[in-house]
């Protein structure tokens, strides 16, 4: 697949995440808050086939084809449901020629964290984790990257992707993962239109399921 993409007249963009136990999309016109558009399920006993449906019902073919860029949480959250969503990105991506790119779970929340814990140090870092079922942590590091006091103004970068931490340095901040389907739709439509010329987006083929886990990672 070539790396020019179809050019629209629209920049619309498109977002699809899951949580350990709920999916959604979001769409969002021209930058346009006003015109975002969010929907949000828990799971249920046939995801598979009942993602692809809500998606058809959540999205009009015309407003699809406008889609000028989609973006897609990656976990780690509910694996099964990752590869889900992402399977879905990377094939609508692949189908209207439109750019893709990809955010962790612990990226799309680490503002809301930040903020919940008034953490505004510029260059202060700090980790998200999520405690295993087993023994360890799933963890991620973040820094502050501009020193200001309104959540909105917050810019953080992800500079350690989520991965499986045995223990914990106590010399280092780590606040718990924390899930919120609406707050973190919005947010991921956010970094997405921030990013949305960024010529270095991933294409479709590189975009893969988080999964710290897994043996291969």
């Amino acid at each position: 697949m070539t790396n020019k993409f179809k050019q629209r007249v629209d920049n619309s963009i498109l977002v699809i995440h899951s949580t350990d136990n709920s999916f959604g999309f979001g769409y969002r016109k021209n930058n346009n808050l006003e015109s975002d558009k969010l929907f949000i399920k828990k799971f249920d006993n046939d995801l598979c086939n009942n993602l692809i449906d809500d998606f058809n019902n959540f999205i009009s073919k015309k407003n699809l084809q406008k889609v000028n860029k989609i973006s897609v949480s990656i976990g780690p959250a509910n694996f099964n449901a990752s590869r889900l969503i992402v399977v879905l990105a990377r094939t609508i991506s692949q189908q209207i020629n439109c750019r893709l790119d990809s955010f962790s779970s612990f990226e799309i929340m680490a503002k809301r964290i930040a903020s919940k814990n008034n953490i505004f140090k510029n260059k202060q870092s700090f980790w998200i984790y999520k405690k295993l079922k087993r023994k360890g942590f799933i963890a991620g590091k973040y820094e502050i990257y501009q020193n200001e006091k309104t959540a909105p103004d917050l810019v953080i970068k992800e500079i350690i992707l989520p991965k499986l931490v045995k223990e914990f340095d106590s010399e280092e901040l780590f606040l718990e993962a924390n899930y919120d389907d609406k707050e973190d739709i919005k947010e991921l439509l956010d970094l997405s239109n921030k990013n949305l010329l960024n010529t270095n987006i991933n294409s479709w083929q590189k975009v893969l399921p988080l999964y710290p886990i897994s043996p291969i990672n």
